[in-house]
């Protein structure tokens, strides 16, 4: 039977948040949710032990799957779960759960309306725990940037908690382009993915709805605040070329 809602979960090397925990959480959750479901692990090439991880805790249900992908970023990871999932809603959500699985029941109110219904930790109502003030000035002077020249109207682009029906998520994920997944990556820098999907949607039309959603921060060393606001710039100027040169396919 096509599950109701597929939550995608994409991981590189997380053995330190799978000792945490966050496999329970998700799957605890999931148990207790009272429509169909499915949960895809899709892992980016992980060399640190999660893969073995992956492949115990995929055998406790047959509604959780697991693909194992080339190393090549964030965003062709979460591709390639997004187009193998059948449900008729697709999350995806950072694997280190800073937004909790329990939010989504946020976004779901908003089905009969959207197309394209995401996460926020800027709008009104939403919480930030633990944020470094580093990384909140990071993340304001970037959206300033991408409302300026990709998405206007959006206070947050780039929380990693995004819902989409199944119809705006094979459009939209097979009409990326800067993320489309052809080139392999030897880092783990994420980049603008989110905002490439968040202006293709605008692009087609679909229907976005930004939700305020609790959001804890964890400590990661794979965010260099000088590195990643200078390459995901240049990402935004990217996503308008490919754009102006007419690399995304027609509505």
């Amino acid at each position: 039977m096509k599950p109701y809602l597929s939550i995608i979960l994409p991981s590189y090397n997380e053995s330190k948040n799978i000792a945490r925990g966050v496999l329970e959480e998700v799957y605890q959750f999931l148990k207790d949710y009272e429509r169909s479901w499915e949960l895809i692990l899709s892992d980016d090439g992980s060399t640190d032990g999660t893969i073995s991880e992956l492949e115990k805790f995929s055998k406790k249900d047959q509604r959780i799957k697991l693909i194992l992908n080339q190393h090549k970023g964030k965003g062709p990871t979460v591709k390639s779960g997004m187009l193998k999932a059948e449900g008729n809603w697709r999350l995806f959500t950072d694997f280190d759960q800073s937004t909790p699985i329990r939010e989504v029941r946020k976004l779901l109110k908003y089905t009969s309306e959207y197309d394209v219904i995401f996460g926020s930790r800027e709008a009104i109502g939403a919480k930030r725990e633990k944020e470094p003030f580093y990384r909140h000035i990071m993340g304001r002077g970037f959206n300033l940037v991408v409302q300026l020249l990709a998405v206007p109207g959006t206070q947050d682009s780039q929380c990693g908690f995004k819902l989409f029906s199944e119809k705006a998520t094979i459009k939209l994920f097979e009409s990326l382009y800067i993320y489309s997944g052809k080139n392999e990556r030897q880092d783990a820098f994420t980049g603008a993915f989110d905002v490439e999907l968040l202006y293709l949607a605008k692009k087609y039309s679909f229907r976005l709805k930004e939700v305020p959603i609790l959001w804890k921060h964890f400590q990661t060393d794979r965010v260099n605040p000088v590195r990643d606001s200078v390459l995901m710039f240049a990402d935004i100027l990217r996503i308008k070329t490919a754009d102006w040169t007419n690399k995304y396919p027609k509505k």
